[in-house]
């Protein structure tokens, strides 16, 4: 009796250290009777509850891991790293269910192999094949010999194709997301059995965090896609909106924005600022004898090359009918010369194709140069473009001339 009240009293500390967390210990249980029994059953019983207790803050940090992720594949990506040290696989996949939920196709999946044969983007019905049952009992299923099973089933097409990829056992978990089927994960090994003494109800934790989190992630997805969509559809209004719709370069409104803003820089940082003011020589004449599709060619030939003339920092803009406007960046009186020589040459060497015939264009230009732009507004600086260019076509088109502001 006295044995017996020491091992009570040995295991009442066992109870009350487990009760408290602590797992790690053993009882003695040397004794052939019902006490000793006890003590066999604390043992095995902390055990059970070490591995549980592990079990659980695993789950708890691979949670927190996978949950980091915001989109769909950063969420598997990060699952396929965290869940190793707790399932064993070569191989993990997830399908998602599409059409009403009649499809399933492989949206994503990582494996060992070298012979990929179920690939992103495979599809497969669910009418009449293992997976609906498996979203239709929400329990996970487990294959420990894919080649047994094939036998068996010999039209599992998919089931061919990971015995291909030289997989031999699979654990299939239904994800489902507050009762709604979102789709399957896959864990798959090269090794038979490699799910026998597995404890299901932790696959049905984790298939239930993934579930969720597919979803949260789907939703994150398609919000984030369809802002991208609503970005690109403002850049494409504001684009259209800038530009001309025939030469594709900045239209009147625009091209005077971009003079004031280049202005005001050269104010602040005490710049030169040079314009030229371009149109293209006798274009009514040539609209009426070639007719407007013709005036349209010559237009967008004549933007082209003097887009390609031009630095990318320069800024070109079709000011109104046949005239263009080009506002040059920090450009010194010399520079601006050299740079409307260069377009009046690139435009005077080349002819315009268009029905049949090779057309000649020439351009004038009327550059102004502004020193001191503190002094001066815009409606001064195009006034003395302009006068350039008149002076150009009177002394008889195909030329530029100058002037300081």
């Amino acid at each position: 009796m006295i044995e017996h009240g020491k091992f009570v009293s040995e295991y009442q500390d066992a109870v009350r250290s487990m009760r408290e967390g602590k797992f790690d210990l053993s009882v003695s249980a040397d004794l052939g009777d019902e006490v000793g029994k006890l003590g066999f059953d604390l043992n095995n019983l902390a055990r059970e509850l070490e591995r549980k207790f592990n079990e659980a803050n695993k789950l708890h940090e691979i949670s927190e891991e996978v949950t980091a992720g915001i989109f769909l594949d950063d969420v598997l990506n990060r699952a396929y790293a965290s869940f190793r040290p707790v399932i064993p696989y070569n191989r993990m996949g997830c399908a998602l269910l599409s059409d009403e939920n009649k499809i399933a196709t492989a949206y994503w999946g990582r494996t060992d192999a070298s012979n990929v044969r179920i690939k992103i983007g495979y599809s497969a019905p669910m009418a009449g094949s293992s997976l609906q049952a498996i979203i239709e009992t929400g329990q996970p299923r487990i294959l420990n010999d894919l080649e047994v099973y094939l036998e068996e089933h010999p039209d599992s097409f998919s089931t061919r194709l990971l015995v291909d990829e030289g997989m031999r056992s699979n654990l299939t978990c239904p994800l489902i997301a507050q009762g709604k089927p979102v789709g399957f994960l896959f864990f798959t090994s090269m090794k038979k059995n490699a799910y026998q003494n597995i404890h299901q109800d932790v696959f049905l934790q984790i298939a239930g965090q993934i579930s969720i989190l597919v979803e949260k992630s789907r939703l994150y997805q398609q919000l984030y896609e369809l802002n991208q969509k609503l970005i690109a559809a403002q850049y494409e209004l504001k684009h259209r909106a800038m530009h001309d719709s025939l030469t594709g370069i900045y239209n009147h409104g625009a091209i005077v924005e971009h003079l004031e803003a280049q202005l005001a820089r050269s104010r602040r940082n005490k710049q030169t600022l040079s314009i030229i003011m371009i149109d293209v020589d006798n274009f009514k004449q040539f609209n009426d004898t070639y007719g407007h599709l013709a005036g349209d060619a010559m237009l967008k030939f004549v933007a082209a090359r003097m887009k390609e003339c031009l630095r990318e920092y320069d800024y070109i803009g079709r000011y109104g009918g046949e005239e263009f406007l080009v506002v040059l960046s920090d450009v010194d009186y010399e520079t601006a010369v050299k740079t409307a020589e260069r377009l009046n040459l690139v435009i005077g060497g080349e002819t315009v194709a268009f029905g049949g015939n090779l057309l000649a264009a020439t351009i004038s230009l009327g550059v102004a140069v502004v020193e001191n732009s503190s002094i001066h507004n815009i409606d001064e600086i195009i006034m003395g473009a302009d006068r350039e260019l008149y002076k150009a076509k009177s002394n008889g088109r195909n030329r530029f001339e100058v002037c300081r502001i």
